[in-house]
């Protein structure tokens, strides 16, 4: 009997001790993941495998392009960018866009119940270039599947083709008529590229142009020009090789 204790014993013994040794060992893991993870010597640039590399790879993207700032306006038109990564942050892009206008609700009842017609600018056409910076890259993973995107951000120089009817829109006995313009501004954006696969991708861009131009006409004398800016978001389809 007092042998079966002894025996019971030391497997109490050997049992506690083999559990401490575990403790022991997962406590240490754990600081040393937290002596790594507070070590400020410590610099980690990758957090993932880059599937979708950019370094030296040409692009082109197609899109639809949908006007936001159009007070009076519903604008749509077609996206063609195409662009070289020099490495896997910088980018050289140059873009066109097309732009159709349409009187709105809000234009058609300004000139139903005022009898009169507001003052309008709209783009046709703009072109320009611009440096493309994709300082962060990801993945998610939605309903089992992970989907990879690059985060980047844009900005450049813009030729931009408009027409306005500020020589007439303030005279009552003219109709309003529509003057062709053109400006020099900047753009800038940011925008999303989803992988579809190695090739292939898809854009969501928020894209802003700015520029300086006069308002108005009034009574013979030209308003002074002031900074003016338009809104653009465009849902486009990409190819890289």
């Amino acid at each position: 009997m007092i042998l079966s204790r002894g025996r019971t014993l030391t497997y109490i013994m050997m049992t506690l001790s083999m559990g401490a040794s575990s403790l022991q060992a997962i406590a240490d893991e754990k600081d040393l993941y937290k002596f790594l993870w507070l070590d400020p010597d410590k610099k980690v640039y990758v957090l993932q495998n880059k599937l979708f590399k950019k370094k030296k790879s040409i692009y082109t993207q197609l899109g639809y392009v949908a006007g936001l700032s159009g007070e009076y306006q519903d604008t749509s038109g077609l996206n063609f960018r195409t662009g070289y990564y020099l490495n896997e942050e910088w980018a050289i892009e140059g873009f066109y866009n097309s732009y159709s206008n349409k009187n709105n609700d809000a234009y058609d009842n300004i000139k139903r119940i005022n009898q009169t017609v507001p003052f309008v600018r709209r783009f046709t056409s703009t072109y320009g270039l611009m440096g493309i910076w994709s300082p962060f890259y990801g993945k998610i993973n939605t309903f089992n599947k992970i989907i990879y995107f690059d985060w980047s951000f844009g900005l450049g120089l813009a030729k931009i083709n408009a027409e306005s009817n500020k020589d007439t829109v303030s005279i009552p006995t003219q109709s309003a008529t529509f003057q062709e313009e053109s400006y020099t501004g900047a753009i800038a954006k940011t925008g999303l590229r989803v992988h579809a696969s190695k090739r292939w991708f898809i854009g969501i861009d928020l894209q802003r142009s700015m520029y300086k131009a006069p308002g108005p006409v009034v009574n013979g004398q030209a308003s002074t020009s002031k900074l003016r800016g338009s809104t653009d978001t465009i849902l486009s389809v990409g190819f890289s090789f």
